[in-house]
């Protein structure tokens, strides 16, 4: 009987202990709600509301020649319209260039920073610093700047990509890299894979630093080859670094509308809509509609439809590369 006495008196001391622990954290946050309510009002204000706004105008009839009196809540026919409407003419195409725009371009900015970083973590290369410092200029220099000093660059008649092929008698007649569908769309390509692979560059160095030599010490031992070495232990070793980091940026470029709309303002333009160009993405489509045309209904159900594309899409990858799981 004392034993069990003593046994229900141990666990009334536990529940007070823990009582009185929850009441000490409960004051300590109170105390710390005067710090916090600055950043938490900016964010209510300039990131939650947005977005709700956003959500409410989606399912309305808002438009810029709207009366104030006359907006309605009219459902899903924005999104119907989007899908299976007449703006499906321009949705659905301008989706598939994005898709491929975005997974060229972030596949472009790894594979080539990962390059770089390879050749600048040879420590035969003496002057590897001065190398990183001018590759990483591109990511410097901000970015309207240089993407802007990319337009006369692609000028066909005087850009001067086109006069170095011509002089090296690599192309007969010069490339018409903004006027042309298939070459504008390389030129942002390009252009875009140049602003972002020095961000990939990085993580790629700081990843391989990390690597152990003894792993390729104990490959060549085995008489593995470089090829194999890059296959079975450097791409193994940067998948958990860069995974994410290519998720993300995954993400980024599906809404990256920089090159595009500075370069070539989403041209050239398409037969039979005002809405979308050659070079266009989902987001300058976005922009278009609302600054331009006004239509801010259907600008809100694609921003929302994007959104819930990323997000899935993000989810799913993290879910499969096991991002999510806890390390043990």
């Amino acid at each position: 009987m004392e034993a069990v006495k003593s046994y229900n008196q141990s666990q009334k001391q536990k529940k007070k202990a823990n009582k009185t622990k929850g009441n000490i954290s409960f004051r300590e946050n109170l105390k710390s709600m005067p710090y916090l309510l600055p950043s938490m009002i900016s964010i209510l204000i300039f990131t939650v509301f947005p977005i709700l706004y956003t959500v409410f105008i989606s399912f309305t009839n808002y438009t810029m020649f709207t009366p104030a009196g006359e907006i309605e809540l009219v459902g899903f026919a924005n999104f119907m319209e989007v899908l299976t409407g007449p703006f499906s003419k321009v949705f659905f195409p301008v989706f598939v260039w994005t898709l491929v725009f975005a997974v060229i371009a972030t596949l472009g900015n790894f594979f080539v920073g990962l390059f770089m970083a390879i050749i600048l973590n040879n420590e035969n290369i003496k002057e590897r610093g001065i190398y990183k410092a001018i590759l990483v200029l591109p990511w410097a220099l901000p970015a309207t700047v240089a993407i802007l000093s990319w337009q006369g660059l692609l000028n066909g008649s005087y850009g001067a990509i086109n006069n170095t092929l011509l002089n090296l008698h690599l192309i007969a007649e010069p490339i018409q890299w903004l006027t042309n569908p298939m070459w504008a769309r390389v030129g942002i390509l390009m252009v875009t894979i140049w602003l972002g692979f020095p961000y990939m560059m990085n993580v790629c160095a700081g990843a391989l630093a990390a690597i152990p030599k003894s792993y390729y010490e104990a490959a060549q031992v085995d008489g593995a080859n470089k090829w194999v070495q890059f296959i079975k232990i450097t791409l193994p070793s940067l998948a958990q670094t860069a995974y994410p980091l290519i998720i993300s940026s995954f993400a980024f470029n599906f809404n990256n509308f920089g090159a595009a709309f500075l370069i070539t303002q989403g041209g050239p333009a398409r037969v039979g809509t005002q809405f979308a160009g050659y070079t266009d993405i989902l987001a300058s489509v976005n922009y278009k509609l609302s600054t331009q045309f006004g239509r801010y209904e259907i600008a809100s159900a694609i921003s929302i439809m994007i959104f819930v594309l990323i997000a899935s899409i993000s989810y799913y990858q993290m879910k499969k590369s096991g991002q999510f799981e806890e390390v043990e």
